[in-house]
Protein backbone atom coordinates (compact mmCIF):
# COMPACT_ATOMS: atom_id res chain seq x y z
CA UNK A 1 0.00 0.00 0.00
CA UNK A 2 2.85 2.36 0.81
CA UNK A 3 4.38 1.68 -2.62
CA UNK A 4 1.21 2.79 -4.38
CA UNK A 5 1.08 5.97 -2.32
CA UNK A 6 4.72 6.68 -3.22
CA UNK A 7 4.07 6.10 -6.94
CA UNK A 8 0.99 8.33 -6.83
CA UNK A 9 2.86 11.14 -5.06
CA UNK A 10 5.78 10.89 -7.49
CA UNK A 11 3.40 10.98 -10.47
CA UNK A 12 1.70 14.12 -9.16
CA UNK A 13 5.02 15.88 -8.51
CA UNK A 14 6.33 14.85 -11.96
CA UNK A 15 3.14 16.13 -13.60
CA UNK A 16 3.51 19.53 -11.89
CA UNK A 17 7.19 19.73 -12.82
CA UNK A 18 6.59 18.93 -16.49
CA UNK A 19 3.62 21.30 -16.76
CA UNK A 20 5.70 24.06 -15.16
CA UNK A 21 8.54 23.36 -17.63
CA UNK A 22 6.17 23.56 -20.60
CA UNK A 23 4.63 26.77 -19.28
CA UNK A 24 8.08 28.32 -18.85
CA UNK A 25 9.16 27.34 -22.37
CA UNK A 26 6.01 28.86 -23.86
CA UNK A 27 6.49 32.02 -21.81
CA UNK A 28 10.12 32.41 -22.93
CA UNK A 29 9.15 31.76 -26.53
CA UNK A 30 6.44 34.41 -26.46
CA UNK A 31 8.73 36.95 -24.75
CA UNK A 32 11.46 36.43 -27.35
CA UNK A 33 9.02 37.14 -30.20
CA UNK A 34 7.48 40.20 -28.57
CA UNK A 35 8.74 43.60 -29.74
CA UNK A 36 9.22 46.19 -27.02
CA UNK A 37 9.30 49.88 -27.99
CA UNK A 38 12.56 51.63 -27.21
CA UNK A 39 14.42 48.35 -26.69
CA UNK A 40 16.56 48.35 -29.82
CA UNK A 41 19.72 46.33 -29.12
CA UNK A 42 21.44 47.51 -32.33
CA UNK A 43 21.19 51.14 -31.20
CA UNK A 44 22.63 50.25 -27.80
CA UNK A 45 25.58 48.42 -29.36
CA UNK A 46 26.47 51.29 -31.66
CA UNK A 47 26.52 53.85 -28.83
CA UNK A 48 28.62 51.68 -26.51
CA UNK A 49 32.33 52.48 -26.92
CA UNK A 50 34.63 49.50 -27.52
CA UNK A 51 36.89 48.21 -24.80
CA UNK A 52 40.16 50.20 -24.53
CA UNK A 53 42.28 47.11 -25.16
CA UNK A 54 40.67 46.77 -28.60
CA UNK A 55 41.86 50.24 -29.64
CA UNK A 56 45.31 51.39 -30.71
CA UNK A 57 47.03 54.60 -29.50
CA UNK A 58 45.04 56.76 -31.94
CA UNK A 59 41.67 55.29 -30.85
CA UNK A 60 41.15 53.18 -33.97
CA UNK A 61 40.03 49.54 -33.69
CA UNK A 62 42.84 46.98 -33.85
CA UNK A 63 42.65 44.74 -36.94
CA UNK A 64 45.21 42.13 -35.89
CA UNK A 65 44.96 38.90 -33.91
CA UNK A 66 44.75 39.52 -30.18
CA UNK A 67 46.11 36.15 -29.13
CA UNK A 68 49.12 34.52 -30.73
CA UNK A 69 49.95 30.99 -29.70
CA UNK A 70 53.47 29.89 -30.46
CA UNK A 71 53.79 26.19 -31.05
CA UNK A 72 56.74 24.41 -29.48
CA UNK A 73 57.91 20.86 -29.35
CA UNK A 74 58.04 18.69 -26.24
CA UNK A 75 61.78 19.07 -25.74
CA UNK A 76 61.60 22.88 -25.63
CA UNK A 77 58.72 22.75 -23.18
CA UNK A 78 60.62 20.25 -21.01
CA UNK A 79 63.73 22.48 -21.02
CA UNK A 80 61.71 25.53 -19.98
CA UNK A 81 59.95 23.62 -17.20
CA UNK A 82 63.26 22.21 -15.98
CA UNK A 83 64.75 25.73 -15.96
CA UNK A 84 61.83 27.00 -13.89
CA UNK A 85 62.15 24.05 -11.53
CA UNK A 86 65.92 24.48 -11.21
CA UNK A 87 65.56 28.18 -10.40
CA UNK A 88 63.05 27.43 -7.63
CA UNK A 89 64.29 28.61 -4.21
CA UNK A 90 62.68 25.67 -2.38
CA UNK A 91 64.68 23.03 -4.26
CA UNK A 92 66.47 20.73 -1.76
CA UNK A 93 67.11 17.52 -3.74
CA UNK A 94 69.85 17.32 -6.40
CA UNK A 95 68.28 16.66 -9.83
CA UNK A 96 71.17 14.44 -10.91
CA UNK A 97 70.26 11.85 -8.29
CA UNK A 98 66.57 11.68 -9.36
CA UNK A 99 67.21 10.76 -13.00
Amino acid sequence: MLHLLYILAFTIVAFFAISNLIRSLVSVSLDSQRRYPGNNMAAKRSTTPPHPELLDNDGNPVNEPLLIVKSMNVEDAREKLDAIYDSSPSQTVDRGEDS
